[in-house]
């Protein structure tokens, strides 16, 4: 398994690789044949008076199938790795608990989502150009936009996706019905999922 460690606006030496290698082999030893490369990017950051935030710490699993991903922040460099460690264990181990449960998983166990009644006809917003992109009424203004190439999946592969990266909410196409589909967490292990029907 490659480890690669990377600084953005701070340096790394070669003690904390080490380090940060050998514990990522003890904590996802029994990843080791399936995670091709793993990246660790320590990012300094303006704490702004807290300096409980002053390094991020990202930790990127790449394998054959979803990517997993955890962060941390901390005043240091290796407590933010640590915290962020401690989440990308808690992920995996979430994970696992699902696939270990998910033979009784159905559709109908999930939560009935209610749709939403059409609203009354509202006047049309101000529109107007702000950095080069249209916004309407006061906002919101995007400031981040993703692109990922994907293929339709499953509820239970969107599920274990969701767990993997560590969102609350995930999108993806529904390999049964083609639909445009939102899974997301509610309280403790439960799920639902939102189904958009194209018309």
């Amino acid at each position: 398994m490659d480890v690669i460690v990377t600084g953005r606006r701070c340096s790394i030496n070669d003690d904390t690789r080490d380090v940060v290698a050998r514990k990522l082999e003890e904590s996802i030893s029994k990843l080791r044949d399936r995670v091709i490369r793993t990246e660790v990017e320590f990012t300094a950051q303006d704490a702004k008076g807290d300096p409980s935030s002053a390094v991020r710490c990202e930790i990127t699993l790449r394998a054959k199938g979803p990517v997993v991903r955890a962060s941390g922040s901390a005043e240091d460099k290796m407590l933010a790795f640590d915290k962020a460690l401690d989440r990308l264990r808690s992920q995996l181990r979430r994970a696992a608990d699902r696939r270990k449960n998910r033979r009784g998983l159905r559709v109908q166990d999930l939560p009935a989502v209610e749709r939403p009644t059409a609203p009354a006809a509202e006047p049309e917003p101000e529109v107007r150009q702000v950095a080069g992109l249209t916004v309407q009424g006061d906002g919101p203004l995007v400031v981040r936009e993703k692109t990922f190439a994907t293929s339709p999946l499953t509820l239970a592969q969107a599920l274990d996706e969701m767990e993997l990266v560590g969102h609350d909410f995930f999108l993806f196409q529904d390999a049964a019905t083609g639909q445009p589909s939102v899974v997301y967490r509610r309280k403790a292990y439960n799920y639902g999922v939102i189904h958009l029907e194209v018309t």
